[in-house]
């Protein structure tokens, strides 16, 4: 009998694990590259879900204005440029960065860091001093709510949306 029903539990362990594998992340890891293949970018992309995403401390936004966000869900958002870039103005060599942003209601402040494999952005002051840019960019404001957050790498931007936010980072190959 203990045979039968240890048996039991291990398929059932089994079976619980198996389905739970089939369901799809509740924010998938997404890739975006540019057309040119200059920029890439891997980002955890939550929804909306009738939340309020951003808004001043002691609101119930999600992301509070001033704030460092890893900008997506789960692992912090990461940015890899094949080439030098001038990156909101700013010189910034190929490589891989971490990418954090501050929201704001009219600007958002965007920094590319060096430490990688960061969880959120819950150690940003640990980190801070390995930021390799800081920049401010204006923000646009949309009509109608987007609903999953989307980075849209383009061969001179990349694109930051969701909720009622756009904010755009000139991006532009270094000496161009």
């Amino acid at each position: 009998m203990k045979k039968v029903s240890l048996l039991f539990l291990v398929l059932l362990s089994t079976l619980t694990f198996a389905i739970a594998q089939d369901k799809p992340a509740a924010s998938p890891r997404i890739t975006a590259e540019s057309p040119n293949k200059n920029i890439k970018v891997m980002f955890g992309q939550p929804s909306k879900k009738g939340r309020v995403i951003f808004g001043a401390e002691g609101s119930a936004a999600l992301e509070k204005y001033g704030k460092p966000w890893r900008t997506g869900a789960n692992e912090a958002t990461e940015v890899t440029f094949k080439n030098d870039v001038m990156f909101g103005g700013k010189h910034v060599k190929a490589g891989t960065y971490t990418l954090v942003t501050m929201p704001g209601e009219k600007e958002w402040g965007v920094v590319l860091n060096s430490v990688l494999g960061q969880w959120g952005a819950y150690e940003y002051d640990k980190h801070k001093a390995s930021n390799v840019v800081e920049v401010k960019v204006p923000v646009s404001a949309g009509k109608t709510p987007i609903e999953k957050l989307t980075i849209t790498p383009a061969n001179n931007s990349i694109a930051i949306a969701w909720d009622n936010a756009t904010v755009s980072i000139p991006v532009m190959d270094h000496g161009k």
